[in-house]
């Protein structure tokens, strides 16, 4: 028996197109640490065009982009950076900010929307006046947080209050054109409000390495610097940035796509199954779709109930020819994300999967 796998763990599971093989095998290439590759300066221009800052940097992952940033900003020692409590930065980069750049994250509590108090901001920001406390160097804000997109509005009021507070803003925007799509407004639309940006290119965008940093003139060179020291400094570079080229030229403009899917999904297992699993679908706006799973559901061998829908999805001892593949997130949550490669068929056979294991599990209780 042939078993079909979708899988929806993670929109990095992306591959290059056709096109992307193409360019990158005919990408023309030079020394890149010393600013000699063409493809990638050509990327590099195309990113601070399409972002609306002066200057961007390519760099090989948004781990990496993230941390450089930081470090740009809070270059003094004795600096912490303002953060969401469930943003990437603090809960899945190995807390490399206080790790590698000795920057200490103090973190506010990201609401159910992924916003945050701006009057809980306010109170923690601290100056070096007192000798007891780090000095707030930075405010960190990733748009949009598991899916969910932040209102401009919101932006625009973070902005201000950055200003009165005299901190820069620097923005995780792995997925913001995604963010983009969704409001129906060009990514600098929002990438304004911040002073710099990380922006990954191998998530739903498809390209297989890289992300690119968006910034003034100036934070960009001294990003360089960082960047190798850090290691991330590339030789013929181009191979990569000709894959990143293509994101933004055209995938960018195909994730409405991913979005349908997701938004598809999320409406579907909520009609076929409201005794099994609860969605906000207010929250479904973008590629990727939260759900939670009842509690009361039976578990084997002490899981979580989100690692026994994960697993009972995956598992295909009940005679099914499809195997889906989804994260657990805590003890009740599940994550599916779409992407390029995952078509409509292919949510169809993920959805009839889904059906027959809440069959299967709903005559267990």
């Amino acid at each position: 028996m042939e078993v079909v796998t979708v899988d929806l763990r993670s929109d990095t599971l992306s591959l290059p197109t056709a096109d992307m093989r193409c360019a990158m095998a005919e990408a023309e290439l030079g020394d890149d640490v010393y600013g000699e590759d063409p493809t990638v300066n050509r990327l590099q221009l195309l990113a601070a065009e399409l972002f609306g800052k002066e200057s961007a940097l390519f760099v090989p992952t948004g781990t990496m982009g993230n941390l450089i940033s930081v470090m740009c900003h809070c270059w003094q020692r004795g600096s912490e950076v303002l953060l969401g409590d469930q943003s990437h930065i603090h809960r899945f980069e190995q807390g490399g900010i206080a790790q590698l750049a000795g920057v200490h994250p103090k973190t506010i509590r990201n609401l159910p929307d992924g916003t945050f108090q701006l009057s809980e901001l306010q109170a923690k920001y601290q100056t070096s006046a007192d000798v007891h406390f780090a000095s707030t160097s930075l405010i960190c804000v990733e748009n949009p947080i598991e899916g969910k997109v932040l209102p401009l509005s919101f932006m625009v009021q973070l902005r201000s209050v950055a200003d009165e507070l005299k901190l820069p803003i620097h923005l995780d925007g792995a997925r913001v054109i995604n963010a983009a799509t969704a409001l129906g407004v060009p990514p600098k639309l929002i990438t304004k409000y911040a002073d710099t940006a990380n922006i990954c290119l191998s998530k739903g965008l498809c390209a297989p390495v890289g992300s690119v940093i968006v910034g003034s003139k100036q934070f960009i060179t001294k990003a360089k610097r960082v960047r190798k020291l850090l290691g991330g400094g590339m030789r013929q570079a181009g191979v990569l940035a000709a894959a990143g080229i293509i994101s933004l030229n055209v995938i960018s403009k195909k994730l409405y796509l991913d979005h349908d899917n997701a938004k598809y999904f999320a409406q579907n297992i909520l009609s076929l199954a409201p005794d099994l699993v609860e969605v906000n679908l207010k929250h479904v706006t973008t590629n990727i779709a939260m759900f939670q799973i009842n509690n009361a559901m039976p578990t084997k061998n002490g899981q979580t109930v989100a690692q026994e829908f994960v697993w009972r999805m995956e598992n295909t001892s009940d005679g099914s020819k499809t195997r889906v593949k989804m994260c657990a997130f805590g003890d009740v949550t599940v994550r599916a994300v779409f992407y390029h490669q995952i078509s409509k068929l292919d949510v169809q056979k993920a959805l009839e999967k889904f059906e027959l294991v809440a069959s299967a599990w709903r005559n267990e209780l």
